[in-house]
């Protein structure tokens, strides 16, 4: 159940990623066609961030999905950093998700807990293995 798991979080990480970048290219299209200052920054600065934020915002939830979809396609748990890169995503969703819920509504909220739950299932589906194995030396009882 985990191998097709981790790959539908890859598959949703990889869609999101999409619509980051085209929801961040239709906000930075208005910031520069409106010509208003925020604050007294330039609409050209307002526009570039924009775009970068997009950007970055899109490299980081492929990274995510590529990550989860080589532990899925691998049957492996993923290494040391990326379990720490797929715990910043899950945390980011679940602050976006409690964002979203008042500035957006329901529906992005329950994508994002969509999204959360994917993310927490394949990281605990990939956790170590806990239980005791009789060949290993420090776990094996030893006589007085």
């Amino acid at each position: 159940m985990r191998r097709p798991v981790a790959i539908v979080t890859a598959l949703v990480l990889f869609g999101e990623a999409v619509g980051i970048v085209l929801i961040n290219a239709v906000l930075a299209t208005v910031a520069e066609n409106q010509n208003m200052s925020l604050a007294g920054l330039e609409p050209d600065a307002m526009s570039a961030g924009t775009w970068v934020m997009g950007g970055v915002s899109g490299l980081l939830l492929v990274l995510c999905g590529l990550i989860a979809l080589i532990a899925g396609i691998r049957d492996r748990a993923p290494g040391r950093v990326g379990r720490i890169v797929l715990i910043g995503c899950a945390v980011v969703h679940g602050v976006l998700g409690a964002v979203t819920v008042g500035l957006v509504g329901w529906a992005a909220f329950a994508f994002m807990m969509v999204v959360l739950a994917l993310l927490v299932f394949t990281l605990l589906s990939y956790g170590p293995d806990t239980r005791p194995q009789a060949h290993r030396p420090e776990l094996t009882p030893t006589a007085p």
